[in-house]
């Protein structure tokens, strides 16, 4: 494994599970703790973003340059993201079965489609 990967994934656990337990913190009301669980997650997202840079430092890699393909990939990922924790939330948390799981395929297929929209198609 390349020194680069290993950092990248040391930094990507740990804001991970910074900003997972941060969401957790904030978004489950028994915990009160709603301003640290937004400082917590504040503080994964800070790392997350500190290792996309030093990865590609690193990888002796040029800045992230910000074309319509690169934020369509975004808002798509966040999009699938989204609804796949939403479909995950009507299962498990409110009952409802049969939508949660129609919900949590359509994320699915978004973050499928992510596939070949960054990584492109082969003809062969």
């Amino acid at each position: 494994m390349k020194k680069s990967n290993f950092v990248a994934m040391i930094l990507g656990t740990i804001g991970g599970i910074l900003f997972a337990l941060g969401m957790c913190m904030a978004l489950i009301p028994e915990w009160n703790a709603f301003r640290q669980g937004i400082i917590m997650g504040a503080a994964g997202l800070v790392v997350l973003l500190i290792m996309v840079f030093v990865w590609r430092k690193m990888e002796n890699k040029a800045l992230i340059h910000l074309s319509g393909k690169t934020i369509g990939s975004i808002l798509l990922g966040i999009a699938g993201a989204l609804l796949l924790g939403v479909g995950m939330c009507m299962t498990m948390v409110w009952s409802n079965m049969v939508l949660g799981i129609v919900i949590g395929i359509v994320g699915i297929v978004l973050l499928l489609c992510l596939i070949p929209l960054t990584k492109g198609l082969e003809e062969k």
